[in-house]
């Protein structure tokens, strides 16, 4: 233990760098975004530890302000990564919802089939009235 408390006192820069390099592996490995700012922390206080007289408790002190600081900040302006719940990227016929067809043919009781976007799709009408083959 001695060995590494002298390598720590003539070396901090290393050290910090290593704690950050453990937390930037072990976020590339779960993706959370979490670990990023204690990563990007470690680093900054591995820049700072060069400084004279910055000494082992005010790194550390540093470090955790940094993280705080950081990852609230962080978080506050990031967009959040997951879409809104009400849209299914999977459901195509969400996206059909206002667009505009050709009628491929007469509409009977309301119903039949539309031509939109290079596709021929089920359709019903909004409302009473027939609607002939080709009509918009």
């Amino acid at each position: 233990m001695d060995a590494i408390s002298a390598f720590y006192m003539a070396h901090p820069f290393w050290i910090w760098l290593a704690i950050g390099a453990v937390f930037l592996v072990i976020e590339i490995m779960t993706g959370s975004g979490w670990l990023l700012w204690p990563a990007g922390s470690a680093a900054v206080v591995a820049l700072v530890s060069f400084f004279p007289g910055f000494t082992t408790k005010w790194q550390v002190l540093l470090f955790a302000v940094a993280t705080i600081a950081s990852t609230y900040l962080g978080r506050r302006f990031m967009p959040p990564k997951t879409p809104p719940a009400s849209v299914d990227v999977n459901d195509q016929l969400v996206r059909l919802v206002g667009h505009h067809g050709e009628a491929k043919s007469a509409f009977k009781a309301g119903h039949g089939r539309v031509f939109i976007d290079g596709k021929e799709w089920a359709a019903e009408l909004d409302g009473d009235g027939p609607l002939e083959h080709g009509a918009k």
